[in-house]
């Protein structure tokens, strides 16, 4: 037999994701060409619709997800095919069986007689001769001799079988692992656990006081089929953390009556009560823990997806917050003892400044921070106040309040979330930005930036510290960080970068480029000022043409030799731009930002082997609408004079907050009191809600009506019904 065991078809598989995804054989096989020619997921998204056919970013995200998943699964295949055919055991049809494969749990099930396995009851049995014995107890057929005879046959004191009933055990434990190792009942019991089976929770013994947080999992239990992914990983924490015990309960006796029909199947055969004891043994030794296994950690999978899914789509809203732009801002890190540290940076982010203030108690000099902070906002024109909103930032608010009221100053002033700030201040990225600054002035540095541009500023940050996942430490850290860097490359590069300011964090998330070239080019810039054109990244060291290929339209130069850099045209459709301004006799510059003479452009007269319709029309309206922010207009929440704590709220108060968090089982909105308020999701709106993202997202400011106030457990219930949101 054939000893190579290549199981991937690109044809097959190309058909398989086709009928998968709902997407055309010949779109999914374009994609798959352009990404294994090294073509990145915005780069193809944006500038190859006419290969794809106008896939998005999202279908050709699955494409490659299931590409990846086919080319592990083929990979798995030739494992499990190698293996059994060295162990002489690879028939012609269980190779078939292999190959025709879709699933890769049914593949592990088909692997599992040959898997290599651990020293078992039943390899001691076989390595004591019995397996003949195993044989005839599986087969049930009658054997017309008396029991006593057939087992005389296999008692062998030399192989520590002293006994008739030594033999019987014996060949009753291969029995039993023969049967847990059944495709089809391992599938059976599998189909009882989601149709029928439940998760229980309990609390260990003497746990109870110390991990109050899992109380509601003390003694719980919910069908398998219906358990919310969230309340899953809630258990799987309080396991973790060695507080509950989570296991599958199924109906045992159904459950067994069904398993003895199954398996112990001739009544007339002379061992068929011991083969119902062995039923039980499989069942109770071997199968049940197997289904547990493998029911626990197909719904972490589950709980894992939906999860990631949720930390993304809230990444993605955080990321693309409307930044407050281009103005003189103050950063203000509020704190109490220490006192609130202050940084001035100017319109482009660049660090003007920095003093410390002491406007809370224990010293509360606010004379003094007024008129420090007087000077600031006189010296360098200040526009915006960011302040942080950990340690006794309503207090610091308040004071800021007060402030600008009393002097009359018309500055806007803005809450901004300090997640992960302290973890980017004393990183080594921040140390390099800033090597003569306390690690508290950087923090004041980034809650400035954060408000003038939330992406360039968030990029630098590790997401899993940003505060808006749902159990982020808790689920698959290879996926979640996959889903992650895709959300935040996506983001860059529908926002687009400007080559001479962006930090080699922002860069590093351009399409094609990475850390290392990130730091090249931050390098060249330094060595040799600003850019000028697109053309001249391809004298930056180690950036090849495929790396300006994938990137050069996400990146944008102000003020360059070529007014096209500062768009999101492509250096490839340059030409294109050309032959439309000489259609309308001016030169190309006159046409960037210019929608009337663009108006006078048909796009089907530019279409021809290079470029379809598609990109003709792209071309057309970023020329008409240059550089187009796909971010949403500024906006501030009005937090509520006089409600600082959680005990100045009351029920009934409507009150303006921003949404923090969203989770499939609602959102959190921070309401300026320390401590986020939980929107239900059967609050969130006066009609039906499936999913909370379809009516909130990270960002949004909303109006809500104070349900409930649990100041000793800091709990908030709020809802958005019928307040005139």
């Amino acid at each position: 037999m054939d000893d190579t065991f290549e199981c991937f078809d690109l044809e097959q598989v190309t058909s398989q994701i086709s009928s998968e995804l709902g997407v055309p054989v010949g779109q999914v096989r374009a994609a798959i060409d352009l990404l294994d020619a090294g073509n990145t997921l915005p780069f193809i998204a944006r500038y190859r619709k006419e290969a794809t056919r106008g896939l998005d970013e999202l279908a050709l995200r699955a494409i490659e997800d299931a590409l990846s998943r086919a080319r592990e699964l083929a990979q798995r295949k030739a494992t499990i095919l190698k293996t059994i055919y060295e162990q002489g055991l690879l028939t012609a049809e269980l190779r078939k069986r292999v190959e025709e494969c879709t699933d890769k749990k049914v593949l592990e099930d088909l692997y599992l007689p040959f898997k290599p396995k651990r020293r078992t009851k039943a390899t001691i049995a076989r390595e004591r001769g019995l397996q003949p014995l195993a044989d005839l107890l599986i087969a049930q057929r009658p054997l017309n001799r008396a029991r006593c005879e057939v087992l005389r046959d296999f008692v062998a004191p030399e192989n520590e079988v002293p006994d008739e009933a030594s033999a019987l055990q014996g060949a009753c434990d291969i029995v039993a692992e023969a049967w847990s190792e059944d495709m089809d009942t391992r599938r059976w019991l599998s189909e009882q656990a989601f149709g029928f089976g439940h998760i229980a929770s309990k609390v260990k013994r003497g746990k109870s006081e110390e991990a109050s947080k899992f109380e509601t999992y003390f003694d719980h239990r919910e069908p398998v089929k219906r358990i919310p992914s969230h309340r899953f990983l809630a258990m799987k924490r309080g396991e973790s953390e060695g507080t509950l015990r989570v296991s599958l309960e199924l109906d045992d006796e159904f459950t067994l009556r069904k398993l003895k029909q199954r398996l112990a199947h001739n009544p007339r055969f002379e061992f068929h009560r011991d083969l119902l004891a062995t039923v039980e043994d499989c069942y109770k030794r071997l199968l049940h823990p197997a289904t547990e296994s493998a029911t626990l950690q197909a719904l972490k999978e589950k709980a894992d997806e939906e999860a990631i899914r949720v930390f993304a789509s809230n990444l993605r809203e955080l990321l693309l917050a409307a930044p407050a732009g281009p103005k003189v801002t103050i950063g203000l890190d509020p704190g109490f003892r220490t006192g609130c540290k202050v940084a001035v940076v100017d319109g482009t982010g660049k660090f003007l400044a920095n003093t410390t203030i002491y406007p809370t108690p224990p010293r509360s000099d606010v004379e003094q921070a007024s008129k420090t902070l007087c000077a600031l906002i006189a010296k360098y024109n200040v526009e915006l106040i960011a302040i942080g909103n950990g340690t006794a930032s309503r207090e610091t608010d308040a004071f800021v309040t007060d402030f600008l009221r009393t002097h009359d100053l018309k500055l806007t002033k803005v809450l901004v979330s300090e997640a992960g700030a302290s973890i980017y201040s004393a990183s080594e990225l921040a140390s390099r930005e800033y090597p003569d600054l306390d690690v508290t002035v950087r923090g004041a540095i980034s809650i400035a930036h954060r408000l003038q541009d939330p992406l360039a500023e968030l990029v630098k940050i590790d997401p899993k510290s940003i505060g808006v996942g749902q159990y982020q430490h808790d689920v698959n850290q290879t996926l979640l960080k996959k889903s992650l860097d895709r959300e935040v490359e996506s983001c860059v590069n529908s926002v687009g970068v400007d080559l001479n300011t962006a930090s080699a964090p922002l860069l590093s998330h351009v399409a094609g480029i990475g850390p290392k070239l990130a730091s090249n080019i931050v390098e060249f810039r330094d060595a040799n000022g600003s850019f000028d054109s697109r053309q001249q990244l391809t004298k930056v060291p180690k950036l090849g043409q495929k790396a300006f290929e994938q990137a050069a339209g996400f990146l944008r130069i102000h003020g360059g030799s070529q007014p096209l850099d500062n768009s999101a045209v492509h250096p490839e459709s340059y030409g294109i731009v050309d032959r439309m301004a000489k259609v309308l006799q001016v030169t190309p510059e006159k046409l960037v930002g210019n929608a009337l003479l663009v108006g006078k452009l048909t796009a089907g007269e530019f279409v021809d082997s290079q470029a379809g319709l598609p990109t003709i029309q792209d071309i057309l309206a970023e020329l008409a609408k240059p550089g187009r922010d796909p971010r949403s207009e500024f906006r501030v929440a009005k937090f509520a004079e006089g409600v600082n704590e959680l005990t100045d709220l009351k029920v009934g108060m409507v009150l303006e907050g921003v949404i923090t968090n969203v989770t499939r089982f609602g959102a959190f909105v921070d309401l300026g009191v320390h401590q986020d308020g939980l929107i239900h999701i059967s609050q969130l709106a006066d009609t039906f809600v499936q999913d909370p993202s379809d009516v909130v997202s990270v960002g949004d400011i909303v109006r809500v009506k104070v349900l409930e106030v649990d100041v000793e457990r800091k709990r908030v219930a709020v809802s958005r019904k019928q307040v005139g949101v």
